[in-house]
This record gives structure tokens, C-alpha cells and sequence, in this order.
């Protein structure tokens, strides 16, 4: 039995995306956000949404410009970690021994050890209720060679990403078993 529930913002999954900025002074911050993802193929770009309370925010609203930093399973306590601390307070590299690297086409951190990042310049950004959404045009990708699988993109298997569960488990989840091939299996029940 299928039940009506209050609308809530719930997708499952969603990834783990690690945003990078530099503030006013030229520090490096990442913070863990939850929300966030492709927002169009041509040109290529990402959305992410922030509540204003946060130092990312302000960051990337100053520089126009910030890294999606894609972090493998391996580092699971460290992606958790600067999402609980705010990068006011606390230097979150520094803490979780992290490295950043500037990026070579925005003015933003990369985190070395993740497989791969994502660079993007602010196009626009959408005011809605407790989130400010910044769509940036990614500019550039960093990856690591040893994460590529076909046509040199990362392959999932390779990264072994970390995703959200729902708001109710509050826990991070890691990526399951390939089900079949995309734009493949279906065609078994085409009628022509």
C-alpha cells in the first residue's frame, strides 16, 4: 500500500560533493553538501544549494567561482568531518590533512586525494527559500588516470564514491552491484 507523505526533499540517492572556495583572504574551505547535481549537459553544469549561514556561500558569491570534489569511500571520515565544523572556526585541510591544490581555470581549491573535481565558474544563482541554488559552468575536470574507464570519463567502480541516505538514517552509503547496461536492457521490451 502506497501512503501520501508530506512533501519533503528527499532523492535518493544523492552524492557526496565536497565544495571548494577560497574566502576573501585567499583561505582554502571545503564543506560537505548534500545538495546538489548536473544541472545541464550543454553547456556542462552543476548545481549546488547552500543556506546562507554557511562560509561557502559567501565564498563563492565573492570569487564566482568552486570546485565539486568528488571524495572515494576510503575517505569517509574526513568528508564527514567538514561538513560538522564551520570553516570560520575551524582550517579544514589542515585537520583532516587533506591537501588543497589550486585549481588552474577558477579561482578555487581542488582536494588532491579525491579521484576527481570538478571546476566551475558561477553563472547564476537562484534565491529559493532557506537555500541560495549557484549553478556553475564546469569549466574543467581533474581526475585521477587511474579512475578512468571508457572514453577517459571516471567509472564509478574505479572511484567508489559515497552516497546519502535518506534524511531518516542520517548515514552514508557505498555505491552496490552494476544492474545492467544504460540505454541497453530496456530494449528488450520494445514492441518494434
Amino acid at each position: 500500500m502506497k501512503l501520501n507523505l508530506p512533501a519533503q526533499p528527499i532523492l535518493l540517492p544523492s552524492p557526496v560533493l565536497i565544495i571548494g572556495t577560497y574566502d576573501s583572504d585567499g583561505n582554502p574551505n571545503i564543506m560537505n553538501a548534500a545538495w546538489g547535481g548536473i544541472a545541464s549537459s550543454k553547456p556542462p553544469c552543476i548545481s549546488i544549494s547552500l543556506r546562507e549561514a554557511t562560509l561557502t556561500y559567501h565564498n563563492i558569491r565573492q570569487s564566482e567561482a568552486f570546485t565539486v570534489n568528488i571524495p572515494s569511500e576510503k575517505y569517509l571520515k574526513e568528508a564527514d568531518f567538514v561538513g560538522l565544523v564551520s570553516g570560520r572556526k575551524h582550517d579544514k585541510f589542515k585537520e583532516t590533512k587533506l591537501t588543497p591544490e589550486k585549481s588552474t581555470l577558477v579561482n578555487a581549491p581542488l582536494v588532491k586525494e579525491f579521484p576527481y573535481s570538478l571546476e566551475c565558474k558561477l553563472i547564476r544563482q537562484v534565491e529559493l527559500g532557506l537555500h541560495t541554488m549557484f549553478i556553475g559552468e564546469i569549466v574543467g575536470m581533474v581526475a585521477e588516470s587511474d579512475i578512468l574507464g571508457l572514453n577517459q570519463l571516471p567509472d564509478i567502480e574505479k572511484v567508489r564514491p559515497m552516497l546519502w541516505g535518506s534524511f531518516g538514517s542520517i548515514a552514508y552509503y557505498n555505491i552496490g552491484n552494476k544492474l545492467g547496461d544504460a540505454f541497453s536492457i530496456g530494449k528488450e521490451l520494445k514492441q518494434n
